[in-house]
């Protein structure tokens, strides 16, 4: 759960999702949020600290330079590793906190395995009450109605946002665009840099795509 290597459901080619035909009554607004580059902690199994981005996920972010469409806004998370894949595609991006990964109180930085094997009952009421934050941070409810106020608040701006985010919340505001209850939170799983897209026609927002893999440099054969 912790360790986000697939994408969801809807997944899409990069292809298909620089290609698709923009839905006329649906472009009004959209809202592009890109998942932060993979971290040590977080390929270990640990929840996540602000910690920075591995130097092979900001590459593979900057060969998504030259793919990414225009913006009429960017924005960040906080964290360190955020703002490293908002420099690593070569985005200006202004700091937003309603963006933030969610505060995993005293677990952050811990394995989910050793937290586990310590506070076994902890660890299961997180997992099965999403207003549950046995760590003394922030329970995924919290960050559900952060992400939601952010999606709202975008719905009446025209143009294209980019947000540089984390799983957490992208997988928070999906949920609140298809209006699924947060136990299904456990279901999607987004992938260290991929793509989710929004398109909103002013007064409400619709999912595009999820989980789009950004592009991977091509692996040069020699002999």
């Amino acid at each position: 759960m912790i360790d986000n290597t697939r994408t969801c459901s809807l997944h899409a080619s990069w292809t298909g999702f620089k290609k698709a035909r923009r839905d006329e009554g649906f472009m009004h607004g959209r809202l592009t949020m890109i998942c932060s580059g993979i971290t040590a902690g977080t390929r270990r199994g640990a929840f996540p600290s602000d910690e920075p981005a591995e130097a092979k996920s900001l590459a593979l972010a900057e060969a998504m330079r030259a793919t990414l469409p225009h913006a009429d806004r960017v924005w960040s998370a906080p964290a360190l590793r955020a703002r490293q894949t908002a420099e690593a595609l070569a985005l200006k991006a202004s700091v937003e906190p309603l963006l933030a990964d969610q505060d995993f109180g005293r677990w952050a930085g811990r394995r989910l395995e050793d937290v586990q094997a310590a506070e076994s009952e902890a660890v299961a009421a997180w997992l099965t009450n999403p207003d549950a934050a046995p760590h003394g941070g922030e329970s995924l409810a919290d960050v559900a109605r952060r992400a939601s106020r952010m999606v709202d608040g975008l719905v009446a701006e025209r143009g294209h946002t980019i947000a540089l985010t984390h799983a957490s919340v992208i997988r928070t505001a999906i949920l609140h665009v298809l209006g699924a209850p947060l136990a299904a939170s456990l279901k999607i799983d987004i992938e260290p840099l991929s793509i989710t897209d929004f398109r909103n026609d002013g007064r409400r927002w619709v999912l595009r795509a999820c989980g789009v893999p950004g592009p991977r440099p091509a692996i040069s054969r020699q002999g």
